[in-house]
């Protein structure tokens, strides 16, 4: 049974959707989606916080330069944040601005880099608002790599992985060092807009 479900698995996989999703200029794709984020903090002090797991969502809008390249940004729900013996919860909403390199004979591959933009929404450890200790603003380096499974010409199914490195200091009064940093197992749908 294993073995059929493994078969099974890779056939849709390396065979599903053989029809091209190549793109041509001008043309845009809208991707919702949802996924499993791990998040924590990089800085001073941090060797003993622990991660911290969460939902993520948002949409990304590709406008495509080539069959290629595309420009990637949208809106990003971010749930961040770490703890040891408490729990800082940061949510933020990030705009990535990536360049995004789609690749393989039908273009069904993406490697996307770029930075983003993040506006924190709300802060609070142990359900205590701390947003006045936390900086409003954050910008990150952002990667990630996807493939494209095509149910339609111009559906998809998207499995991806995205990163996010924090390269501003997150402390409002700078007194030490931190970071927010995680990454995250995406899943969505890929809509060709007319």
């Amino acid at each position: 049974m294993k073995k059929v479900v493994s078969i099974a698995l890779l056939a849709l996989l390396g065979f599903g959707g053989l029809s091209a999703q190549e793109r041509t200029k001008g043309e845009f794709e809208i991707s919702p989606f949802i996924g499993y984020q791990q998040s924590f903090f990089n800085g001073d002090n941090v060797s003993e916080l622990d991660p911290r797991g969460a939902i993520k969502f948002g949409a990304n809008l590709d406008y495509f330069f080539n069959d290629r390249w595309s420009l990637r940004s949208g809106l990003i729900y971010d749930s961040m944040g770490g703890g040891f013996g408490y729990e800082a919860i940061l949510d933020y909403l990030n705009i990535p601005l990536n360049a995004n390199w789609h690749f393989g004979s039908t273009r069904k591959w993406n490697l996307n880099f770029g930075i983003t933009p993040g506006f924190l929404i709300s802060a609070k450890e142990d359900k205590v608002d701390i947003k006045d200790y936390v900086a409003s603003f954050q910008l990150g380096i952002s990667y990630g790599i996807g493939y494209k499974l095509t149910i339609s010409e111009s559906f998809s199914l998207l499995f991806d992985w995205q990163g996010l490195v924090g390269i501003t200091n997150i402390i409002e009064d700078d007194s030490f060092d931190r970071f927010n940093a995680g990454s995250s197992f995406n899943i969505g749908g890929v809509f060709v807009l007319q």
